[in-house]
């Protein structure tokens, strides 16, 4: 299926959806965990290495 017919199908859908009002709003803690989640796939779960020594 051509992308761009996929993405109006599925931007008609979530409309839809909350029109209805039984389409998904994130709450601020909720987009706080998925962007940690994310984050956190994307650079192996480590943080920035502080010391500069390789040591972490």
């Amino acid at each position: 299926m051509d992308p761009q017919a996929q993405r109006a199908i599925a931007a008609k859908g979530g409309r839809a959806a909350h029109q209805k009002g039984t389409a998904h709003e994130f709450t601020s803690e909720e987009a706080r965990i998925a962007g940690r989640k994310g984050g956190e796939a994307s650079r192996g779960g480590r943080r920035a290495n502080v010391s500069g020594d390789g040591t972490g």
